[in-house]
């Protein structure tokens, strides 16, 4: 019997939803259209011609989602990514920068049109340009992690 599809699990869900809710009120744009129910919802982001990926909270940032598009970017499986910090998503020369990169988005709420180097499992190095980085927050405003999005990447 095959396991259900990832974004299926609720907790899956209503992450997607902080995301989407926290890239709108920071964008004013939607993320993707919002048909249908939160798991349609779910589904659409999981599927996205586009990369999405977040972290959490934690002192050293742990990845909590990616999407399809994400997964085969960094060459992992949901449970490689996931649990991963994330700060190995990029090269130890390239960290100073990504986590300057975070914090001005922290600060701001978001960042647009974001450029650096990044590295898949493997070590296959790629270059991410127009990235959104946005900080994700709760009904209540609370911080709950921080996200990005991009559709442009070459390999180097």
């Amino acid at each position: 019997m095959a396991a259900d599809p990832i974004w299926t699990s609720p907790p899956l869900v209503n992450w997607c939803q902080l995301l989407l809710d926290s890239f709108r009120r920071w964008t004013g744009c939607e993320l993707l259209e919002r048909a249908g129910t939160a798991e349609d919802q779910a589904r659409a982001l999981f599927a996205a011609p586009f990369v999405v990926v977040s972290h959490g909270t934690e002192d050293d940032p742990i990845l909590n989602y990616g999407n399809q598009a994400a997964l085969d970017l960094w060459e992992c499986t949901w449970d490689q990514l996931t649990g991963r910090p994330s700060r190995l998503t990029a090269e130890p020369v390239d960290r100073t920068e990504r986590e300057r990169m975070l914090a001005r988005a922290a600060a701001q709420g978001f960042i647009e049109d974001y450029r650096g180097v990044r590295v898949s499992r493997s070590g296959r190095r790629f270059l991410i340009e127009h990235a959104v980085v946005w900080t994700v927050i709760d009904p209540a405003g609370v911080r709950r992690g921080q996200a990005a999005t991009f559709s442009r990447w070459s390999y180097l």
